[in-house]
Order: structure tokens, then C-alpha cells, then sequence
């Protein structure tokens, strides 16, 4: 008994003490779900061109992609798969755009693509077609009118409710930057509250493939040099992940749903053996391909997903991060890519709203779409590469010819990356307003300028050389070019007439081309050196007037363009 007396005072003393709490089990892992966009291009209805889907047989199903009633229900369906969710997107999401969203400037996809939640979208190239200026009012809203339509036709314009990024974009006197580069987003609270950086940027050669005049005064980083800087004042603020969406992508021959990264090349691939190791995932665009490619297969150094959706709506990426509060770091990623079906098939449900939205501006764009400009035979085809020569092109070519005979034109050059999509008429050859537009979406002016011989020469090489990509013009008639890509860059070009007479590097030609190419755009700096410049009516004015000359036109053969080492 004794013995048990020490043990019973000790007992009770502890009943009046304060037992040390048990530690509290740690946070569990975050998951943060991810939609990833690219290039919308103001498609508010579906594609008209339907997307040819493989099926397991070995045969093939048509089906009709995209539209903004889809797109909404299928982010939603994508967003309440988790607590927390952000819907990034990586630039050209506006402009090159159909009528529906095109004759309003924009405004009905940038209101309509606030109201189906984006929360950050990356500037890309097409972003500044209508310049900085008017992109600045697509983030502020306003009435101001900075191009040559007039905003706020259908109803006020409130500019967007998400924060367009644009990392690495400054204007030249100063440095101040366009837009932020990077935001932060946090979710949840306490120990398992995360925050996460996202990084939005357009590629470097951004001026190279918009009419000069509207980036005049911005200059763009290096697009690595852009992100790594973002990532670092993100790190010093303490994010627990890093998104980048970057307006630069891949080429890949893989299918939506087959993820991988055999085969993929491209630019981007460039940029991201030298970004920060501590991005944890890429958003991509500007190529129009589909791909998810787990980068640390090509770096293991950089664990990273790479992902882009396609084109136009018809697809958007679903991406799963989950993020260790603790650690303070992303521990595992996936990421598919699912189809938008126009029918609604894909969540059983379209969005009534965003169907609604639309609806009101089709409307008020139907009587001017719907207006019969012309009829036409042949093939109004869309090219298949920047380097086809097709009946459209040339037809454009031969308008821009016809239209700007006054101010002494000779030649015009349309470039083939500016054709955007086929021209399909009706049955009984009618094509509408509607139709050219979409053809020709930019609303450029054509200039017509004096090139000496030897100037002209000059920039028929600069369609092969290693600047940009490569595209040859589509010629008005009477011109004829032959071309080798097997000789020296600056030496392919291998005979050029017009009107049967080659050209003399001593005389002078009087040529049209877009107020696109006028201020060196795609790469064609020679186009900045002609003189004498003449501004005259719009592209698609031209292409009126062409359609009018009968009562059906013909769009004119090929032939004015041949490429000896591979039979065209």
C-alpha cells in the first residue's frame, strides 16, 4: 500500500493539470480542376464543318461540334466535378471570327464567354487584329470606337469580366505592360487553403502576324524570359502551383482522346525546354491541334502536363491537379480532352442562357448576312496548306486586281493564311454577305504601292525563307510564278512573268495587297518598302464588286503557281 501512495498523490495532482493535446491530422490533398481553352474564334453557333470522329469498327461518325450552348454546359458539367475550379484560356479566342460575333466587334463572345465563367485568358495574336486599343476595350468595356465598325450595336458592352493576361507585352516608352502577366486565385481555408499562380501570354512573333499598326508602340518578350520572370514573383508570393497559358503551340497526328507525346514538334517545344521547372502545367493553342503530352517524358526534369483543344469550340481540356498544402506542391496531374457535340449529347443538356444569347445577336446579323452578294461556279475549296494554290485565292486575287485598276495596280497578292474558310454557296450558286465574310473575316483595306523589279523579287523569296512559315500568294491573273524549295533560301524563286513578259528588275509595278501584308505582315518586310501608296476600299468591297461583274462568275482556274520538286 505503501508502494501505491506516490503513484495515488501523483494521480491526483494530474486530475487538476492540463493533458497535452493530441496532434491534429494534417490537411488532405486539394484537387483543383482545370478547363483549358484555345482559340475560340468568336464561334457562338456550331461549326459548320462537321468533325469526323473514328469510331472502333474502323468506320467514321459525322458529328457537329461546338457553339456557345454546348461550350457552357460542358464547362459546368466539367467544373462541378470538384469544390474548386478555374477556366483558363490561352489566347485567340476573339476575332477571325464569323459574322454573328465578328460585325459586333467581338462584344456578344466576350460577354458570353464571362457569362459561361472563364476566369483568365492568355492575349493572343488575333487578339490585337483590331488593335491594342480596342483590345484594351474588350477588358474595360466602353462604347469608344476604335475600328471601322461601330460598337455596341446590339447592347451595351461592359468588356469582360475575366482578366485578360498578357506576360512579357510592354508598350516601348516605359515598359509599362499592356495587361499583368500572372494573377493568383486561392481556394479553401485554413491549413488546406492553396493558391495558384496563373501565367498568360501571347508568342514573341505576335507583330509579325497582325497588321503592324495595331501593335505599334508594344514590343514582346522572349516568351521563356517572359514566363520565368512571372513564375519567380509568383514563387516570392508563395503559390503552391503555377498554370501557364501561352498563345504558342504543337502539331501532333494523334487523335483527341489519345494522349501522348510521340510525334509531337513544334515551336513551343523551344520555349518550354527553357521555362522554370516549377510550372506545373501548360496551356496551349495557336496550331489548332489537340494534344495532352505529359512533358516529363521529353524533360523529366520539367513535370508538366502540355495541353490544347483544338479549334473553334469543338473541344476543351478537363485537368485534374491535385496540390498538397502541406508540401506546397502539385503531386499528381491528368488531363483528357472531351469533345463539345453541338447537340448537347455530350452532358445531355445545352445551355439555355448562353442558346438565348446567341439567338439575339443572329438575329440582328441575319438581314445583313442573309443579303445575296454574287453567284458563283467552281471550287470555293479552303486550302489545305498555306502553299495551295486554289480557285479562291485567285478569285480574291483577281478582285483585289480589279478593285484598285484606278490607282494603277498591275498585280495583288492575297495571302493564303488570311483565306479562313471556304466559300460555299447555295444550290443554285448564291453566296450571301454571310459567306464572303467568313471567307475574309478582317476587315482590311487594300493599299496599292510601286515596287521596282528588283523589290518584287525580293519579296517573292521572302514567301521561302526561313521567316515565319512558309506561303506562297495567291497571284491576280496574268502572273506567273514557278518556284523550287530544293534550291538555296533566296534563290527558290525560279521564273516570274506577268502578262507573259518576265519581270525587269529595273522597271517599276504598281501592286495591291491587304493593309495586313502593307505594314510587313507574315514576315513580308519588302511590302514596307514600296511607295506611293494609294488606301482604297475594303477586301471584302472588292470581292462585291468582283461577284457583280455577271450575273454568275466563274472562280478562275490554278495554274499560276507551279512548285517544281513536287509535281504541283
Amino acid at each position: 500500500m505503501k508502494q501505491l501512495a506516490p503513484l495515488l498523490a501523483a494521480l491526483a495532482l494530474g486530475a487538476c493539470a492540463t493533458l497535452p493535446e493530441a496532434p491534429s491530422a494534417a490537411p488532405e490533398p486539394v484537387t483543383l480542376r482545370v478547363i483549358g481553352l484555345n482559340d475560340f474564334h468568336g464561334n457562338l453557333e456550331p461549326l459548320r464543318r462537321p468533325y469526323t470522329v473514328p469510331k472502333a469498327d474502323g468506320s467514321t461518325e459525322q458529328v457537329q461540334v461546338g457553339g456557345l450552348a454546348a461550350y457552357s454546359a460542358v464547362i459546368d458539367s466539367l467544373r462541378r466535378q470538384n469544390d474548386h475550379s478555374l477556366v483558363i484560356a490561352a489566347g485567340d479566342m476573339i476575332n477571325a471570327s464569323p459574322l454573328v460575333s465578328s460585325l459586333f466587334l467581338d462584344e456578344p463572345t466576350v460577354t458570353g464567354l464571362g457569362n459561361l465563367g472563364v476566369d483568365f485568358s492568355a492575349v493572343g495574336n488575333h487578339e490585337f487584329d483590331r488593335g491594342w486599343r480596342e483590345l484594351r476595350r474588350m477588358q474595360d468595356g466602353g462604347c469608344e470606337k476604335f475600328s471601322n465598325r461601330e460598337p455596341c450595336q446590339v447592347e451595351p458592352f461592359k468588356g469582360a469580366s475575366f482578366q485578360i493576361l498578357a506576360a512579357g507585352t510592354q508598350f516601348e516608352d516605359g515598359g509599362e505592360p499592356l495587361f499583368p502577366g500572372s494573377a493568383i486565385r486561392s481556394f479553401g481555408e485554413g491549413e488546406a487553403r492553396i493558391s495558384v499562380g496563373v501565367i498568360g501570354l501571347t508568342l514573341e512573333d505576335t507583330p509579325n502576324l497582325v497588321t503592324p499598326s495595331g501593335v505599334d508602340g508594344l514590343e514582346f518578350a522572349d516568351e521563356a524570359l517572359a514566363i520565368n520572370a512571372e513564375v519567380e514573383k509568383l514563387a516570392q508570393q508563395g503559390v503552391d502551383a503555377v498554370i501557364v497559358a501561352i498563345h504558342q503551340g504543337l502539331y501532333s497526328d494523334r487523335r483527341f482522346d489519345d494522349p501522348g507525346c510521340e510525334g509531337i514538334n513544334g515551336p513551343l517545344l523551344d520555349i518550354l525546354a527553357r521555362v522554370d521547372p516549377r510550372v506545373d502545367l501548360v496551356l496551349s493553342g495557336h496550331t489548332h491541334q489537340f494534344y495532352v503530352c505529359d512533358y516529363s517524358e521529353i524533360d523529366p526534369a520539367r513535370s508538366f502536363l502540355v495541353t490544347s483543344a483544338g479549334y473553334g469550340g469543338a473541344f476543351v481540356t478537363d485537368i485534374a491537379l491535385t496540390i498538397d498544402p502541406v508540401a506546397s506542391d502539385v503531386t499528381a496531374s491528368s488531363a483528357r480532352n472531351v469533345m463539345v457535340r453541338a447537340d448537347g449529347s455530350t452532358t445531355g443538356t445545352l445551355d439555355a442562357a448562353a442558346d438565348a444569347y446567341v439567338a439575339v445577336h443572329a438575329e440582328a446579323a441575319r438581314a445583313i448576312a442573309e443579303r445575296s452578294v454574287g453567284r458563283i461556279t467552281g471550287d470555293g475549296r479552303f486550302r489545305a496548306t498555306a502553299t495551295e494554290e486554289t480557285p479562291l485565292g485567285n478569285a480574291i486575287a483577281d478582285a483585289q486586281l480589279l478593285a484598285t485598276r484606278d490607282a494603277g495596280a498591275q498585280i495583288a497578292f492575297m495571302n493564303n493564311s488570311g483565306i479562313r474558310a471556304a466559300l460555299t454557296p447555295r444550290a443554285d450558286g448564291t453566296v450571301t454577305f454571310a459567306d464572303v465574310y467568313t471567307v475574309q473575316p478582317f476587315g482590311n483595306t487594300l493599299v496599292t504601292k510601286s515596287f521596282t523589279g528588283a523589290q518584287l523579287l525580293a519579296l517573292l523569296e521572302q514567301q521561302f525563307d526561313d521567316e515565319g512559315f512558309v506561303q506562297t500568294f495567291s497571284p491576280s491573273e496574268g502572273f506567273v510564278l514557278t518556284y523550287d524549295m530544293r534550291r538555296p533560301v533566296g534563290s527558290r524563286v525560279v521564273n516570274v512573268t506577268l502578262d507573259g513578259k518576265p519581270i525587269d528588275p529595273a522597271a517599276t509595278y504598281r501592286v495591291t495587297m491587304n493593309s495586313f501584308l502593307a505594314g510587313g505582315g507574315d514576315s513580308f518586310s519588302v511590302f514596307t518598302q514600296g511607295t506611293e501608296a494609294t488606301v482604297g476600299p475594303l477586301d471584302l468591297e472588292a470581292m462585291e464588286l468582283w461577284l457583280a461583274q455577271g450575273e454568275v462568275r466563274a472562280l478562275p482556274p490554278t495554274g499560276r503557281v507551279t512548285r517544281l520538286d513536287s509535281g504541283q
